[in-house]
């Protein structure tokens, strides 16, 4: 899954720029077109860190937005706003997942919404793995270190590039890999050190 082409045409790019600051004035008109633009990726990344039975998506991404048009002004484009705009919502719902300590679904493995609705409905077996993978999953994300949590989510649930990725938390690609690669190794030892983890997870050790 791609949420943000590298390659997105300029065009675009400028008009949300121009809404950005437009909206970071308090230009209602412009806060309304930015939110409408940017509003459904802001809502993909929070359900994709809460997970879709999460009961309170949309107070987080009330939040998201909230602190989203506050970010404005000292937004300086270093990446696009489209990019901004996921990052400030990963954060709010990692910062809402750890502030209540939540341990439900995690959906790196889910598909999206959309997806989901034209699949075949899953067995009642196939649907307590599934949602016990994902409760694992984000027992496991959960004490990741929230610098490597974030780019997790953006490279691995989100689908950015390592690019994409560094552009959007202000950090070097070398920065980025580094974390990626502390979060996927620290997964893989506390996976690797207990049977029940890979038995939930149906991984083969």
């Amino acid at each position: 899954m791609k949420l943000v082409n590298s390659t997105s045409g300029q065009g675009t790019q400028d008009a949300l720029l121009e809404l950005a600051r437009l909206a970071g004035t308090r230009d209602r008109h412009a806060t309304q077109r930015l939110v409408q633009e940017v509003g459904p990726a802001m809502l993909r990344a929070v359900r994709k860190v809460l997970g879709h039975a999460f009961i309170d998506v949309e107070d987080v991404l009330q939040e998201a937005v909230e602190g989203l048009l506050l970010a404005l002004a000292s937004f300086r484009g270093e990446c696009t706003v489209l990019h901004f705009a996921c990052r400030v919502a990963v954060l709010t719902a990692l910062a809402s997942r750890r502030r209540a300590s939540f341990r439900a679904q995690w959906t790196l493995d889910a598909p999206d919404a959309a997806a989901a609705s034209t699949s075949p409905e899953p067995s009642p077996v196939e649907g307590l793995s599934a949602t016990r993978r994902r409760e694992t999953l984000g027992m496991l994300l959960d004490e990741l270190p929230p610098a490597q949590a974030e780019v997790l989510v953006f490279h691995c649930a989100l689908g950015f590039t390592v690019e994409e990725v560094a552009s959007a938390v202000g950090r070097p690609a070398e920065t980025v890999r580094s974390r990626l690669r502390l979060a996927k190794q620290a997964l893989r030892e506390k996976i690797e050190a207990s049977s029940e983890l890979a038995e939930i997870l149906e991984l083969k050790r």
